[in-house]
């Protein structure tokens, strides 16, 4: 009679439990939850550099872009679901495909969006926005200070927005505090960053972000999960625990 190799078969349940691991963890990465890095400040306040997220995939339904890599095997999305008007959304944009972007959904498809003298306007409507005092903004380097206002969409979600200024800017052509009349064409979004004068989005359409298609949202920004602002060089380690932004961690994205 045979002697099992106990030792032979304690290595293949090992090697068997890694692959389910990879396996479970490739699943969970592909079709439910997904870590993105904010690398700019084009979200301040709401988001930090250096926040880490959660966003859920599965929230709208699936497109190729919610693939790895983005494999163009199929157009549209399965499941498919809209996005709510004021839904922090990572996405890819049109002009930029191989890079995510994440901004937060203005205009909904058939809506009209426009920018007068700072405020924004919504099918016509003035969108509200309540001073909440000054912030200092100092996600481009030198510290610039900002109004912090509370804007309210149509629909009920408030949410922080910065504003340097409500006057004239000159950003490649378009000023974004005087825009034109958007009319957001069916199957599209129209995004914009919090952090009103920082941010390239839809009110470029000439830009990477433009109109964006539903099929490009990957999901929702649900949670921060972690958060770091790098004040110091990467080598001192004995930084680390101070630049950790412990109140900012498994904070929900609103």
């Amino acid at each position: 009679m045979a002697r099992r190799d106990h030792k032979q078969d304690g290595i293949g349940e090992f090697v068997k439990t890694i692959i389910y691991a990879g396996l479970i963890a490739v699943g969970i990465h592909t079709f439910l939850f997904e870590p993105f890095y904010i690398p700019s400040g084009s979200m301040v306040p709401t988001l930090l550099v250096g926040d880490y997220l959660v966003v859920n995939k599965f929230a709208y339904g699936y497109s190729h872009f919610s693939l790895p890599f983005a494999p163009d095997w199929f157009s549209g999305r399965v499941f498919g679901g809209m996005p709510k008007r004021g839904a922090v959304v990572v996405f890819r944009p049109p002009g930029d495909p191989g890079e995510d972007y994440i901004k937060r959904v203005i205009g909904l498809p058939g809506d009209t969006v426009q920018v007068t003298g700072g405020q924004l306007y919504i099918n016509g409507q003035l969108v509200p926005r309540v001073d909440a005092g000054t912030y200092l903004d100092t996600s481009s380097g030198a510290p610039v200070a900002a109004r912090d206002y509370t804007e309210t969409l149509p629909g009920g979600v408030a949410h922080a927005i910065l504003k340097i200024t409500d006057g004239p800017e000159n950003a490649g052509g378009i000023d974004p505090n005087n825009t034109p009349l958007y009319t957001v064409p069916p199957g599209d979004l129209f995004m914009m960053g919090d952090n009103r004068d920082n941010s390239e989005d839809s009110r470029f359409l000439n830009g990477p972000v433009g109109y964006v298609p539903v099929e490009n949202v990957i999901g929702p920004a649900v949670l921060i999960f972690f958060s770091i602002d790098m004040r110091h060089p990467f080598w001192e380690i004995w930084q680390w625990p101070f630049e950790i932004r412990w109140g900012r961690m498994f904070h929900t994205i609103r």
